[in-house]
């Protein structure tokens, strides 16, 4: 992912939908669109792993911010240590405990927004939850299509300077000391 959107995401903070078509009169020739989507799966002894992933024939850039896992009504007072696998920067698979709740001493955890990128599985390593995993699933899409409008108004301004007479130098007059 490239740092600009990185930059954009991390300023996200509700659910929005924002498209920059230009920015103190600057025109950005391809408009961006930012998604961001409540998310949120629950870990038990019934369901011991959840995947979030997205379609690959999507071009846009996806990830998932981590804000907060905590323990629910239900819960035992037992270690449940939560554990994601993702893909590290080489593309290989790596599996990392993120959290060890217990109902006595540690019944929720803040994340942060920690950010990872599709595909994700959680897994309930240790005991028998249930955890709740909540977060946002952010999307930036850059689109490359220009609507006929813009276009128009591209050819509208390109005839207007065609039209325009070029300045021509001025004339010297030779009578004056």
């Amino acid at each position: 992912m490239a740092a600009g959107t990185a930059a954009a995401l991390a300023f996200l903070s509700q659910e929005s939908r924002v498209r920059a078509e230009g920015v103190g009169g600057l025109r950005i020739p391809a408009p961006v669109t930012m998604d961001s989507f409540f998310f949120g799966c629950e870990l038990s002894g019934h369901t011991r792993s959840f995947t979030f992933k997205v379609e690959e024939e999507d071009d846009a850039e996806h990830v998932l911010a981590l804000t907060m896992l905590c323990l629910t009504e239900g819960a035992k007072d037992e270690c449940n240590v939560v554990e994601v696998v993702a893909r590290n920067h080489d593309q290989q698979e790596i599996a990392v405990p993120v959290a060890n709740l217990k109902l006595s001493c540690q019944p929720m955890l803040s994340l942060d927004d920690f950010q990872l990128q599709p595909p994700v599985t959680f897994r309930l390593k240790s005991g028998s939850g249930p955890v709740r995993i909540t977060g946002r699933h952010q999307i930036v899409s850059i689109s490359n299509d220009v609507s006929e409008e813009e276009e128009s108004e591209e050819e509208e301004s390109e005839e207007e300077e065609a039209e325009l007479c070029p300045i021509l130098p001025a004339k010297k007059q030779g009578g004056r000391p």
